[in-house]
């Protein structure tokens, strides 16, 4: 399952920055519809388009690594 680290850029970027950033800033300044970004936050297993991950590592001046961890959704198998 991949697992979006959104709020933690937007988070950090509000204090680098010294302003708050909504997510209704950011769909503006992306073009990336807000439910898309809220969905990217708060539905666990959320698939979205590689556009939106191009646009958010582009705002955030970040690479995709810090916009997005691969977390395992099971113990790989065992094998003898």
């Amino acid at each position: 399952m991949l697992r979006f680290k959104l709020q933690e850029l937007i988070a950090e970027k509000t204090f680098r920055d010294g302003k708050r950033v909504t997510l209704t800033e950011l769909s503006e300044v992306t073009g990336i519809n807000r439910v898309t970004l809220s969905k990217m936050i708060n539905q666990r297993g959320y698939s979205t388009v590689t556009d939106s991950l191009d646009k958010l590592c582009d705002f955030f001046g970040c690479p995709i690594d810090q916009l997005v961890e691969h977390v395992p959704s099971s113990e790989p198998s065992k094998h003898k």
